[in-house]
């Protein structure tokens, strides 16, 4: 008879044999496999380094063409604001003072001056605010000579006010000292808007620097709230441009919802790159456009042009 342990050792006669295959049949699978894998790696490693060969060429491009922009910024926007001021406004913290510095740069080598800097914050365009705001400008307690719009959009409503002490034409007489000190003392009391520079001065032209979107449910009214500043600058002097980077160009940003109505491109112009040296070019050559009832949208968005026609220089 076959007792039991016949059986254990038959048992495990076949898990060794099973174990044994499985090992063998492992080791001839596993060497092409492992091949196959150390070339695919070692491709890899290659297409690395040939990507950063590339992404060097291309970054020292970049820093080519940024000098040579930044070489050629001055000559090209030379007297193009001869005897102009510009009044910055930042629409958010997030717009470096860099850039502030490097637009103010410019802007005098063109020739002009700028009249002051201020800052917008976020209670500005934040709708919890609008009250306050409204009983501000409607309250009385304005300088002389204000005529505001018959509405109570208190967004509207600030924005004329702003414009119409901030800004100024050729050929008419500029807001007093006084009423610009009046209203910029009574919105910074509201915390909507900080002076940056030392003094403000009635402009020429606005440049509106900003960057990035809103986001949440209300950024279409935040939105709106800028698009009525901007279009009061733009009315009450000789032109506004709105300059920001690539990502306020979209939906959500200031540039995009400009660049999304025909009627408000058609009287602003847009730059999309104020980052860049080709940016800022665009920004100041499009407030002598500006002046002359031309507007545009420039930078490396869809359907802009790189940079505004260059004046013809004076025979």
């Amino acid at each position: 008879m076959i007792d039991f342990r016949y059986h254990l050792v038959s048992l495990i006669a076949v898990f060794l044999a099973v174990a044994l295959g499985i090992i063998i049949g492992t080791t001839a699978l596993n060497e092409p496999i492992l091949a196959d894998i150390e070339n695919q790696v070692a491709d890899l490693e290659q297409d690395k380094r040939a990507l950063e060969d590339r992404t060097q060429q291309l970054q020292a491009q970049l820093d080519t063409t940024e000098a040579f922009e930044q070489a050629v910024a001055g000559p090209l926007v030379a007297g193009t604001l001869a005897g102009r001021s510009v009044l910055l406004v930042r629409t958010n913290e997030d717009v470096t003072p860099e850039v502030v510095e490097q637009v103010t740069a410019l802007i005098t080598e063109a020739g002009g001056t700028v009249g002051g800097t201020i800052s917008l914050r976020p209670e500005y365009s934040d709708q919890a605010t609008a009250s306050s705001l409204q009983n501000y400008a409607t309250g009385g307690g304005l300088p002389p000579g204000i005529e505001l719009s018959p509405t109570d959009d208190a967004g509207q409503l600030v924005a004329g006010l702003v414009g119409q002490v901030l800004m100024t034409r050729p050929g008419l007489p500029a807001p007093d000292a006084a009423a610009v000190s009046s209203v910029v003392s009574g919105l910074s009391s509201l915390d909507v808007l900080s002076l940056d520079t030392d003094t403000v001065t009635p402009s020429d032209y606005a440049v509106v620097l900003t960057t990035g979107a809103f986001s949440g449910d209300d950024a279409e009214e935040r939105n709106a709230t800028l698009v009525d500043l901007v279009s009061a600058l733009d009315t009450a002097g000789s032109g506004a441009v709105v300059a920001g980077d690539a990502a306020s160009a979209g939906e959500a940003g200031l540039v995009g919802v400009i660049r999304a109505d025909p009627e408000l491109s058609a009287a602003i112009s847009t730059v999309d790159n104020v980052g860049s040296a080709a940016g800022r070019i665009s920004t100041v050559l499009a407030l002598g456009s500006e002046s002359e009832g031309t507007s545009g949208k420039y930078g490396t968005g869809e359907d802009t042009q790189p940079v505004p026609p260059v004046p013809a220089a004076a025979p």
